[in-house]
């Protein structure tokens, strides 16, 4: 199959087609933020993937927009103490890599500094956000932990890698269920929020989103893990458990993952396909990694063929993704209980679903040349 018929590169050609005459497109060039920043990191990648030029150029014209010339992040604070902020610098990296300017790098010492002196729960976990307290999110594994790792490698900071070891088993012990070894969306040690338990601190329900934001958080960190760190092991252990977890879960006819992961065909939940997206990534790039055993590609496989036969579509406008959970968190007001959230908007082509969606397809494409 040529490259013009790859789904990575028709759905990534969808986003660039959308840009201004000065090739900014205008939800990404708005803020500094964690969808925007997820998005740029999958065209980057297919470009580099397929060796489009101008795909890693579009990540890098609005990543400028906001690391400024000495370095600062135009629009970011280090003082909000939020995870959400660093996913964005997940692209800084390649840029370094590739132009050895000092700006990036700098950006990146700040967004390191911010993980460093994370405020914390009282065995070290990161909260959320600084207006989160005592709150783990599996959400903000993603944000930091591959980050994290990465930075660890390329500035050889080993005892960066215990953080993130750290972070990711701490979660997956304070938020599993050992019944199904599906995890909560989040956990709050003080047991204040109106959605924790008041005896585990644990959120009501598994939101298949933030689960998938921790599946990748795992397969993401590991690749940057040395092999002979006495963590690593158990980091892929855990991610087994996760994905034979999510096999259990998948639904039989079409591949796919639930809103809400164990409910089933109840009243009002539904295929969703951010989620979906997440899981097929991160099952086929564990595949591919060889972290997981290979009963984990059938999966990948079937998930990705019922996403494409159910919920994608190609027109003259380009590549649309349907059935997207358009945002979900944990507050006063999102109580996390099962109606809470079936009742959040359900949307087409919104970023947050297309962005996994180009990851996953290019894992796929990568597992079938593998």
């Amino acid at each position: 199959m040529k490259q013009e018929n790859k789904w990575s590169v028709r759905t990534a050609e969808t986003i660039l087609r959308q840009a201004d005459s000065e090739g900014l497109h205008p939800e990404i060039a708005r803020r500094w933020a964690y969808v925007p920043g997820m998005m740029l990191m999958a065209i980057a990648r297919t470009g580099d993937f397929y060796s489009k030029d101008d795909y890693f150029d579009f990540m890098k014209r609005h990543m400028d927009l906001f690391v400024q010339a000495d370095g600062d992040i135009r629009g970011y604070r280090i003082e909000e103490y939020n995870l959400d902020q660093i996913n964005q610098g997940k692209n800084l990296f390649a840029l370094s890599a590739r132009f050895h300017d000092s700006r990036y790098e700098k950006a990146s010492h700040t967004l390191a500094a911010q993980l460093i002196s994370q405020p914390r729960t009282t065995d070290g976990g990161f909260w959320h956000k600084k207006v989160y307290p005592f709150q783990m999110w599996l959400d903000g594994l993603y944000m930091s932990s591959p980050f994290l790792a990465q930075y660890a490698k390329i500035y050889n900071r080993s005892e960066l890698f215990d953080e993130v070891a750290h972070q990711l088993l701490l979660v997956e012990r304070r938020t599993r269920d050992s019944k199904t070894s599906l995890l909560y969306h989040g956990w709050d040690e003080a047991k204040e929020q109106v959605w924790a338990d008041p005896e585990s601190g644990r959120s009501p329900h598994f939101w298949s989103r933030a689960l998938g934001w921790y599946a990748m958080a795992l397969v993401d960190s590991l690749e940057f893990f040395p092999v002979d760190h006495p963590k690593r092991g158990t980091i892929i252990g855990i991610f087994e458990r996760l994905s034979r977890a999510l096999a259990r879960y998948q639904e039989k006819e079409s591949g796919l993952w639930f809103q809400v992961l164990d409910q089933g065909f109840r009243e009002g939940n539904y295929l969703e396909t951010s989620g979906s997206s997440m899981f097929i990534y991160a099952l086929a790039k564990g595949a591919r990694l060889q972290y997981l055993e290979q009963t984990s590609r059938p999966v990948a496989e079937r998930a990705y063929e019922g996403l494409i036969q159910r919920f994608v579509e190609a027109g003259k406008t380009g590549v649309h993704l349907h059935s997207i959970c358009h945002g979900a968190g944990l507050s006063d007001d999102r109580n996390g209980s099962y109606e809470y959230y079936i009742s959040e908007k359900v949307v087409s082509d919104a970023q947050i679903g297309v962005a996994p969606f180009i990851l996953a397809s290019l894992e796929m494409e990568r597992l079938a040349d593998s």
